[in-house]
């Protein structure tokens, strides 16, 4: 079991960055070979990483449910009749089961969090999570962790899993700052606008800025800070 940790998977920049990455398949049924970079996989099958892919392949039944947000080239899915292309910045999700086409241009390069293994029935289909998608409030962190005032927050899950407790979609927040506490849930954050410092028990910061996408394991510990107004994609289980 890894140790629960915040990891940087890529940033909007594309510069180098410090994790640790396993270059190969998750497991014998990952359609991706050496493209696949794992950060970080757990005893329930959750994992998140970066694909770095430029040809096309066809899965008869897509073995996970898994996030994809773009961060260099484009990739274009295909399901039955429908498909959808990603270009920097944007993000789908491949339910489990998918009978999927998946077409990248030369070097493309994505961040990815799946779940791959079920616990209930698939939930198939290819579907687009929309940046600028409409959001509900939402509850804000408990008042009891808060250094700041309680910020107004929204959010809108796009897509909730069945073969799995994975829920995707869109989240934004008015600036607040609260006290560092172990992260209650795996999340994998893509900041569509806005930036946070994390700050982590070993004394450390990490800085996300819009267009990075992070991971926090749960059970991290973590401070968050943001000075201004945040949206950002999320996958959380």
């Amino acid at each position: 079991m890894p140790q629960p940790t915040v990891l940087l998977l890529a940033r909007a920049d594309l510069s180098p960055v410090g994790t640790e990455f396993t270059t190969g398949p998750i497991d014998a049924h990952d359609p991706f070979d050496s493209g696949r970079r794992t950060a970080f996989v757990d005893e329930q099958g959750i994992a998140a990483g970066i694909v770095e892919f430029g040809t096309a392949l066809s899965v008869e039944a897509y073995p996970y449910t898994e996030m994809l947000v773009m961060h260099r080239g484009s990739v274009t899915l295909t399901s039955g009749t429908g498909s959808i292309t990603l270009s920097t910045g944007e993000s789908a999700v491949i339910g489990r089961g998918t009978q999927v086409r998946i077409d990248a241009q030369p070097e493309s390069l994505w961040a990815f969090c799946a779940s791959t293994q079920a616990s209930g029935p698939d939930k198939s289909g290819i579907t687009a999570l929309d940046r600028l998608a409409l959001l509900a409030p939402s509850s804000p962190p408990d008042p009891s962790i808060m250094i700041s005032p309680l910020p107004q927050c929204r959010s809108n899950n796009l897509f909730e899993d069945t073969a799995s407790t994975l829920r995707l979609g869109v989240w934004d927040s008015t600036p607040y700052e609260r006290i560092s506490r172990p992260h209650k849930i795996h999340e994998l954050m893509n900041l569509i606008e806005g930036s946070v410092v994390l700050s982590l028990e070993n004394g450390s910061s990490l800085t996300v800025n819009t267009g990075d996408t992070v991971f926090v394991a749960q059970g991290a510990p973590c401070k968050w800070t943001s000075t201004g107004y945040v949206r950002k994609f999320y996958a959380v289980t």
